[in-house]
């Protein structure tokens, strides 16, 4: 099954995303543990609010549909969301990814 990557564009309400940041990250362990998240993380403080997300998905509908639930997205805490499929082809993980 493909690899996708997610970016999320954060708003610049981060108190908003404090208040909600539990609910977020039970959000996204729950799609590790269906296997749909491979690894996700926010960007750096240094980097414009945001953060990446790699999902095993069936196609790009399915990851963007993964995302629809999250509490960040519900409460209006993402301004942009883009999906890619990505191939991983080499390093230590490009294996485990492909």
């Amino acid at each position: 099954m493909p690899v996708y990557a997610v970016t999320y564009t954060y708003t610049d309400d981060s108190a908003a995303r404090a208040a909600v940041h539990h609910a977020h990250r039970e959000f996204l362990g729950m799609l590790v543990e269906q296997g749909i998240n491979l690894v996700s993380g926010p960007f750096a403080e240094a980097e414009a609010p945001g953060a990446l997300l790699l999902f095993r998905a069936a196609d790009k509908e399915s990851a963007l549909a993964a995302t629809q639930k999250d509490p960040f997205r519900l409460n209006g805490l993402v301004s942009d969301v883009t999906v890619r499929e990505w191939i991983p082809v080499l390093g230590p993980l490009a294996d485990q990814l492909s």
